[in-house]
Parts: C-alpha cells; sequence; structure tokens
C-alpha cells in the first residue's frame, strides 16, 4: 500500500460516486486502467461496479443513480445529514468543512455542497493528511451509507464497499455511534449554537494559524 495507490483509489471512488453522465462511459477505460494500478484487494469491489458502468446505458445509468440516492434521504450522499440531519447545526458542519478545504487552498465551483462523498473523496485524493482525517470524522455517515446502499441492493454498494475497504476497522466506539444513528436517524431541528470556523489545513495536514 502506497499514498499513490491510496490517491489513486480515493480519486476513482470520488468519479464513480459523481452524477453518471456520459462522460463517465468515456473514461471508464481509463478507470479500468487506475483500478489496475491498485493493490490486488483492493480492485474487485471497484471492478464490479466499473462492469455494472460498461453493460448499463448511461440513460439507465442516471436512472438508477437518482433512484439510489435522491429518492431516499437515508441513502444521501451528504455525509453531514447522518449526523446533523436538516438542521442549524449542517449549516454550521457545512461551512466547518468549506474552511477546511480552503484552508488547503482548495475552494468548491460550487457545482456540489462541501459533504458531498464524490467531493470529501476528491479532497482526500489531493490533501491525503487532512483529506483522510475528514474521512475518518464521518466513518460512521459512511457505514450507514454502505449499509443502506447493501440493504437496497444498489451497485454503488460496490463503490462503498471500496471506500470501507481502505479505511481502518471500525472500532468499538464507531460501532456503537452506528448503532445509535441507525436506531435513532438523523437529529431533529435544534437552536442556540453559534455558528464558528475552526482553522483550516494544509495539505501536509499542518493547521494554519
Amino acid at each position: 500500500m502506497t499514498d499513490t495507490s491510496r490517491a489513486t483509489a480515493r480519486q476513482l471512488q470520488s468519479l464513480l460516486l459523481s452524477y453518471p453522465d456520459e462522460a463517465l462511459t468515456g473514461r471508464l477505460p481509463l478507470v479500468r486502467r487506475g483500478i489496475g494500478t491498485l493493490p490486488a484487494s483492493w480492485r474487485p469491489s471497484l471492478e464490479s461496479f466499473a462492469d455494472h458502468v460498461a453493460a448499463t446505458p448511461p440513460l439507465d445509468l442516471a436512472a438508477g443513480y437518482v433512484t439510489a440516492f435522491d429518492h431516499h434521504k437515508r441513502l444521501s450522499p451528504y455525509l453531514t445529514y447522518f449526523t446533523q440531519g436538516d438542521t442549524r447545526n449542517r449549516g454550521m458542519a457545512l461551512l466547518r468543512l468549506k474552511n477546511t478545504y480552503r484552508g488547503a487552498g482548495l475552494v468548491l465551483d460550487g457545482g456540489e455542497l462541501p459533504d458531498h462523498l464524490s467531493v470529501v473523496l476528491e479532497f482526500a485524493a489531493t490533501c491525503p493528511v487532512a483529506g483522510e482525517r475528514v474521512l475518518g470524522e464521518f466513518r460512521p455517515a459512511i457505514e450507514l451509507l454502505r449499509a443502506g446502499l447493501a440493504d437496497a441492493g444498489s451497485p454503488w454498494a460496490s463503490v462503498l464497499d471500496s471506500i470501507t475497504e481502505t479505511l481502518p476497522a471500525l472500532n468499538s466506539r464507531e460501532r456503537r455511534r452506528v448503532a445509535r444513528l441507525a436506531a435513532a436517524g438523523p437529529p431533529l431541528e435544534s437552536v442556540g449554537l453559534a455558528p464558528f470556523a475552526p482553522p483550516g489545513h494544509t495539505c501536509d495536514g499542518e493547521a494554519r494559524p
């Protein structure tokens, strides 16, 4: 396992979790070459999804994406939804992510929210230390999304399998948090907390003053 392999895996995972327009089909040969550079144990999940993309007409692939992610909030690709729900605290969490990206010298183009899993993965591919830390913070949400997609029989579950396979195993505290979130669901609205912006991070993981 190398830093380059992990960055490649994150970039591939990000691409495959983005909305599947026709450009994805055109990039499929490049995706397959990228998968071929990964450690052997990391390849099967991504290869399975690449096979699905190759065998599915673009319009059907796009419809499948909408069915998997847009119709069920419990399968939301927006990670803060699992931990913050539709509350004011979610806005604070989004601001925190934006500041993390900005501190690393990255600015979103406005096309997607900063907590979309594909955006977080792209950040991890670009700034591995800070990006892996963000993925670790959202580990319970990622596990809930993976389990939900698997239960729904979604082909996108293979991409989530790839992510969890390349993250540290859940520890006992994280497992308890996953169980609590699964049982209670996203929190309801709460008030009384003022927004804050923590310091950003550089790509080498050092906080900026």
